[in-house]
């Protein structure tokens, strides 16, 4: 149990940090604002000949309609534009009306617990414009990114966008059953490999682990739809860094 105890304040001092960039200090302040000095995002910048038509219309769509928005904040936050345009395109689909049946709204999916929090900490209203709704998931994005600092560049991606999709509770319980079985917690294998434990058929393995005999956010059963979800995001990530510069 101690190693628990060390875990949760950890996880404590974690959340201290939340306001720091993934990147550098002080990039994620309130009051950020893209560059629009920047070059116009909305021209599709090829990064071969003739590859631009490998883009499908939606892509292209999007990015005419909020290229510079999605470069703009990226930068200020500290991520691969196009590893956010995968997440989109995850997401929703590049659907800017896009609402889940559990209230998730936009292009990023924001669920309306984190919409509250993220547009209250940016002073904005996610859901009353497409470009405060990208603002607002890559924010939290890079909220997430900031809580896996032991990770390396590869593996703390994967968290992150593990913990978007699931949530963050989610990861900590895997980590946790990855360190009682002596694997590596920052390690999105252990991570993937230890999400399925979550589930109440592996109670007895919770009975080990945490003192009220099952994970600390509850029994997990949608392992499998994580990780085809960080695969899927990646994969379009591959993707784009092929065609897009």
């Amino acid at each position: 149990m101690n190693n628990i105890r060390v875990r949760s304040a950890i996880v404590a001092l974690s959340l201290a940090f939340m306001s720091c960039s993934p990147v550098g200090e002080g990039l994620m302040q309130k009051d950020r604002k893209p560059d629009n000095s920047a070059d116009d995002a909305n021209m599709i910048v090829p990064s071969g000949q003739g590859v631009t038509s490998s883009l499908d219309p939606a892509t292209r769509d999007l990015l005419r309609k909020q290229g510079k928005t999605i470069k703009a904040y990226s930068s200020a936050y500290g991520f691969d534009w196009r590893l956010v345009l995968a997440v989109m395109k995850t997401e929703s689909s590049f659907d800017a009306g896009a609402e889940s049946p559990r209230g998730a709204v936009g292009l990023m999916q924001i669920m309306p617990t984190t919409g509250e929090e993220v547009g209250r900490e940016l002073e904005i209203d996610v859901a009353a414009h497409p470009g405060n709704n990208i603002r607002a998931g890559i924010y939290y994005m890079s909220r997430l990114y900031n809580l896996f600092r032991s990770a390396d560049e590869a593996d703390r991606l994967r968290l992150t966008l593990a913990a978007y999709n699931s949530g963050v509770g989610r990861i900590y319980d895997a980590q946790d059953v990855a360190s009682y079985l002596q694997e590596n917690p920052n390690k999105w294998v252990s991570v993937r490999d230890a999400l399925p434990l979550l589930s109440k058929r592996y109670y007895t393995l919770h009975k080990s682990i945490w003192e009220k005999e099952r994970p600390r956010s509850g029994w997990f059963g949608s392992s499998r739809e994580t990780v085809a979800y960080v695969d899927k995001i990646m994969n379009y990530y591959d993707d784009y860094r092929l065609v897009l510069n």
